[in-house]
């Protein structure tokens, strides 16, 4: 029998156990092994250690996909030289996971429109599905909604029990949220659930002073904030200028440039067109 044994039936079995990499790779690895005379656990080892890669980046995939976070928003994009306020050891440690996320903790980063906020969470997001660990970013807002639907039909249990498949959740512009737009004590809910059990990451452009305007009581808003700064990484981006004003000030520079560029340009080619005196 050969040694590679009946290439229809290995395909079927392969598919069986859903081996796809091993079932696309082992004709190629049997042919190198018979040539080069690989001991059987090389050529079984081989086979296996891509299997697993294959599958860990598919997994890794799937997680950035469900995660619901901008693909460009990484830390390798951004630049922390334009918030020298922002220790990038301090985020690059977050960015690796481990300690805090064991036990729970939040990181919370303040600051006004446009200075990055956004960016620093969904970079550390992106981080920490290359290191395994699942990510869920949403608008608070929209996240409000949700389990505000939960709540009216009797499944906020099972919405926040869903939740806890995360090991972050990354909860944005939880300032825009308003306690007499909707019923926001769901949030409250949230936090309390998950807390020194699975991770938050919040944005904010509004300190804890201005939170009253989010949580149904003052009360509310107390516990919520105990329950945040607790096992907490703070960030706070004052005093930067809007990464948006910036990049629309370098777009005008830009554009002012081009058009000074082309104006030249035009003076330039309508000289040469103008007919030369004969009689200098």
């Amino acid at each position: 029998m050969n040694a590679a044994g009946d290439p229809g039936r290995n395909a079927l079995m392969l598919n069986e156990l859903r081996l796809p990499t091993i079932g696309r790779l082992w004709a190629e690895f049997a042919q190198r092994s018979d040539k080069e005379s690989w001991p059987a656990s090389r050529f079984l080892g081989g086979l296996l250690e891509h299997e697993l890669a294959e599958r860990a980046k598919r997994r890794i995939e799937r997680h950035r996909t469900e995660s619901q976070m901008d693909v460009t928003k990484t830390l390798a994009s951004f630049d922390f030289a334009e918030v020298p306020m922002l220790s990038k050891a301090h985020v690059m440690a977050l960015a690796s996971g481990d300690a805090w996320l064991d036990k729970g903790a939040t990181v919370l980063i303040f600051g006004p429109p446009g200075v990055g906020k956004s960016h620093v969470g969904c970079g550390i997001g992106h981080a920490l599905i290359d290191a395994g660990y699942r990510v869920l970013y949403m608008r608070t807002s929209e996240l409000v909604q949700r389990l505000q639907a939960a709540r009216q039909s009797l499944q906020l249990p099972q919405a926040l029990a869903r939740l806890d498949r995360y090991d972050l959740l990354i909860l944005d512009d939880i300032s825009y949220v308003r306690k007499d737009q909707a019923e926001t004590s769901v949030l409250f809910e949230l936090i309390a659930e998950r807390y020194e059990r699975k991770s938050i990451l919040i944005t904010a452009n509004q300190p804890f002073s201005g939170w009253d305007s989010v949580f149904p009581d003052p009360g509310m808003t107390v516990a919520a904030i105990d329950r945040l700064v607790h096992h907490s990484t703070i960030f706070e981006l004052n005093n930067v200028e809007s990464y948006r004003s910036k990049e629309a000030a370098r777009q005008q520079k830009l554009d002012r440039s081009i058009l000074k560029t082309n104006r030249q340009r035009q003076s330039s080619s309508d000289n040469d067109k103008q007919p030369k005196d004969p009689n200098p």
